[in-house]
C-alpha cells in the first residue's frame, strides 16, 4: 500500500511538472503580457526558428476533404478560424470570433495508446461583440490533446476543446456545421450554411508569406456561411441570423526575420462578392511585397489580387486604455480593377483579445465611397503585431 502511494505522489508531481512547462512553453507571464511584447511572441511563434522534424509548406499539393478539414499533427500549427456578422429580428447586431488553435509542442510521434501522451496542445478562443451596448466579451483556454478534452477529427466531423466544439455532417462536406461556445457571461450555438464553395487561397492553395523555403501555408476559406442560431448574453437571449466566414491554414513556419505581423481583412459585400486581403508588415509599418488578397466573385470564382493592384489607406487610430498598443481604426480601400472604392470602419473600437497574445479582432461593416453607388457590406479584421504605446 505504501508503495502505491508513493507512486500516485510521484506521478502526481510529474503530470503537475508538464503541464506548469507546456503552460511556460505556450504563454508569457502575466507580467510579459501587461509590457504588450504582441509581436514578438507572434513572430516567435509563427517564425522559421523551430522547423526540424516538422512538415513543411514547401508547394503546392492536391487537397484531399474531408479530409484536410482535419488535423494535420506533422505541422507545427493550425487553425480553425470562425467570425461573423448577426442581428437579431430587430435589427440589433453582433460580432462573434471563435477559433481553435492546435500546437505541436515538438515533431515527436508516439506509438503507444495511452491518452496522456502527446505532443499536441489545442488553445481557443472565443470573442462576441454586442454593438448595441458598446460591450467585448472575450475568453481564452487551453488544453492538451486527447479524447476528453481536445482534439479534431473527420468522420464524424468535430473540433473541440472541452465544451467548446465545431460538429459537421461528413457526408455533406460537413455542412451545416453546428458551433456550440460557452462561457459565464455569454454563449452562442450557431448553425453555418455554406452559401458557396470553398476557396483555395494562394496558389491553388498554397499560400505563401516569406521568400524562404517553408515560409508558407496550406490555406482554404469557406467566405460566406449563412448563419442563423442563438445568442445569450448575461441571461438575456437572442435569436439572430446573419452571415459567417471560415479560415483554415496549416503550416510550420510563416514569418521571417523583419516581418513584425499583420492585418488581414476578411469582407463581405452586399453585391455577392467577398474580399480577402492580408497586409504582412514589416519592422518600419510598411507592406512586406508578400502581402496578398483574393476577390471571389458572386458564383464562387476567385482571382488573386497582387498588392500592387490596390491601395489601402489608413485613416484613423484607436489606442487601448488596458494595454496602451495602439491599433488601425479606419480604413480607404480601392481596387480600381474591381471598380471598388470602399470605406472599412469598426462597429465598435473596442475589440482587443487581451489573451496571451493581445490582438485586436473585430466587426466592421464597409460603404461605397461613391456617391452613386448603394454597395455596402460587413467583415472582420485582425490586427497583430503593434508596439506602439501612448
Amino acid at each position: 500500500m505504501e508503495f502505491n502511494k508513493k507512486r500516485v505522489i510521484i506521478i502526481v508531481v510529474v503530470l503537475c511538472f508538464v503541464f506548469i512547462t507546456t503552460w511556460i512553453f505556450l504563454a508569457r507571464t502575466e507580467s510579459q503580457i501587461e509590457n504588450n511584447d504582441t509581436a514578438l511572441k507572434v513572430s516567435e511563434l509563427l517564425s522559421n526558428s523551430v522547423t526540424k522534424g516538422f512538415s513543411l509548406a514547401e508547394k503546392p499539393i492536391p487537397f484531399n476533404f474531408p479530409e484536410d478539414h482535419g488535423q494535420h499533427p506533422s505541422f507545427r500549427n493550425e487553425w480553425w478560424y470562425y467570425t461573423g456578422n448577426l442581428e437579431d429580428h430587430s435589427g440589433r447586431r453582433f460580432g462573434y470570433q471563435f477559433t481553435l488553435f492546435r500546437n505541436a509542442l515538438s515533431p515527436l510521434k508516439f506509438k503507444n495508446d495511452s491518452n496522456w501522451r502527446t505532443n499536441q496542445i489545442y488553445m481557443g478562443h472565443f470573442a462576441l461583440t454586442d454593438v448595441e451596448e458598446n460591450r467585448f466579451f472575450f475568453s481564452e483556454r487551453f488544453s492538451r490533446e486527447s479524447p476528453q478534452l481536445a482534439g479534431a477529427r473527420t468522420a464524424p466531423f468535430r473540433i473541440w476543446l472541452e465544451d467548446w466544439e465545431v460538429t459537421g455532417n461528413a457526408e455533406k462536406n460537413n455542412f451545416p456545421q453546428k458551433i456550440t461556445a460557452k462561457t459565464e457571461t455569454v454563449e452562442i450555438v450557431l448553425e453555418l450554411s455554406s452559401l458557396k464553395p470553398l476557396v483555395l487561397q494562394g496558389n491553388q492553395g498554397y499560400s505563401k508569406k516569406g521568400s524562404l523555403p517553408g515560409n508558407a501555408s496550406y490555406y482554404y476559406s469557406f467566405t460566406r456561411m449563412d448563419t442563423h442560431g442563438t445568442i445569450n448574453i448575461q441571461g438575456r437571449e437572442f435569436s439572430v441570423h446573419g452571415s459567417s466566414w471560415m479560415d483554415r491554414e496549416w503550416s510550420t513556419s510563416a514569418l521571417e526575420k523583419g516581418q513584425k505581423g499583420w492585418d488581414w481583412f476578411a469582407l463581405q459585400l452586399s453585391d455577392g462578392r467577398e474580399i480577402m486581403l492580408y497586409q504582412i508588415r514589416r519592422g518600419n509599418g510598411k507592406a512586406d511585397f508578400n502581402s496578398k488578397g483574393v476577390i471571389i466573385d458572386e458564383v464562387g470564382h476567385s482571382r488573386e489580387l497582387d498588392w500592387k493592384e490596390l491601395n489601402l489607406e489608413l485613416i484613423s487610430n484607436w489606442t487601448s486604455p488596458e494595454t496602451r498598443i495602439k491599433y488601425p481604426s479606419g480604413w480607404r480601400l480601392s481596387i480600381p480593377s474591381e471598380n471598388l472604392n470602399l470605406e472599412i470602419q469598426p462597429l465598435i473600437e473596442k475589440q482587443e483579445l487581451r489573451t496571451s497574445i493581445n490582438y485586436w479582432e473585430g466587426a466592421v461593416e464597409v460603404k461605397s465611397l461613391k456617391e452613386e453607388s448603394l454597395l455596402k457590406g460587413v467583415g472582420y479584421v485582425e490586427l497583430t503585431g503593434y508596439l506602439s504605446k501612448y
